[in-house]
């Protein structure tokens, strides 16, 4: 089944909110663990239980673990394989964007078969041309996953390029037209996402984007939900009409509550509860 379709019918169960996994070190030391491989272990398990089987989609945060260096990425391993076995997708933020066969190696790490550190959906970024994320796209068409193309970010400093005007319209714009071909045939979610920021939504009516996201039939990511300030009405409000594409995803604030599993769930089902 393409990663769409999966991921409709796994929304359609537990509802759109995606939870983080992020184990930064304030995270570390709020839970009462060590900055370490061990520390970062026992988080990583906490959060397979808490979330595997519980919700629809879940995204780790690579970068927090690859700075453990390899006996992080294992733990990472262990984290996509546990999600796995739960029957729980994975979206793993990971943005790589390059181009000719350094991004087709990026596509085998995450998206081949054979891959252990391989996920159901990873992050990417087009500014190096949309065009080089076609090893990506293929491979993930070939084994029936998703990737999710950075849109709209929002963080100040992506203005300058994301908003930027080529041939009389946004960058941004581009971007999403290009996931909309990719997405045509698709009923509900493509197998094509994209991420937009969940603070977005002035952006997103001042470029005139908002029908625009709806017709991509894509699935959006929208981070940036309690930390960083959005609310799920600002969502509702700033998205108009692609609002029912949006995965909600929380880190910070959803990992506040832990590290006590059944306190986790009850913050992932609030999330759902919230994002309905």
């Amino acid at each position: 089944m393409s990663f769409g379709k999966r991921l409709a019918e796994q929304v359609d169960r537990f509802g759109p909110f995606c939870p983080g996994i992020d184990p930064h070190a304030a995270l570390l030391k709020a839970w009462g663990l060590a900055d370490d491989v061990e520390g970062l272990r026992v988080f990583a398990e906490i959060c397979v239980e808490a979330f595997g089987g519980q919700v629809a989609v879940v995204k780790p945060q690579s970068a927090f673990f690859e700075r453990f260096g390899s006996a992080g990425i294992a733990v990472l391993e262990d984290v996509l394989a546990g999600l796995r076995e739960a029957g729980t997708l994975s979206l793993l933020d990971v943005k790589r964007g390059d181009i000719g066969s350094t991004m087709g190696g990026y596509a085998d790490a995450y998206l081949s078969e054979a891959s252990p550190l391989r996920a159901d959906a990873i992050t990417l970024s087009p500014y190096l041309g949309f065009g080089s994320l076609q090893p990506a796209i293929d491979l993930a068409a070939e084994t029936g996953r998703g990737i999710f193309v950075l849109a709209l970010t929002s963080n100040p400093e992506a203005a300058h390029v994301q908003q930027a005007t080529y041939a009389g319209r946004p960058v941004a714009a581009e971007v999403i037209d290009r996931v909309g071909r990719l997405n045509c045939a698709a009923d509900r979610f493509g197998d094509v996402g994209m991420v937009v920021g969940a603070t977005t939504g002035k952006q997103l009516a001042d470029l005139g984007l908002t029908d625009a996201l709806a017709d991509a039939k894509a699935p959006l990511l929208a981070p940036g939900l309690g930390a960083q300030g959005a609310t799920f009405e600002d969502v509702r409000r700033g998205f108009g009409p692609a609002a029912s594409l949006v995965l909600p995803a929380s880190s910070r604030e959803v990992l506040a509550a832990g590290p006590v599993v059944a306190d986790l769930r009850e913050a992932a089902r609030d999330g759902n509860e919230a994002a309905r």
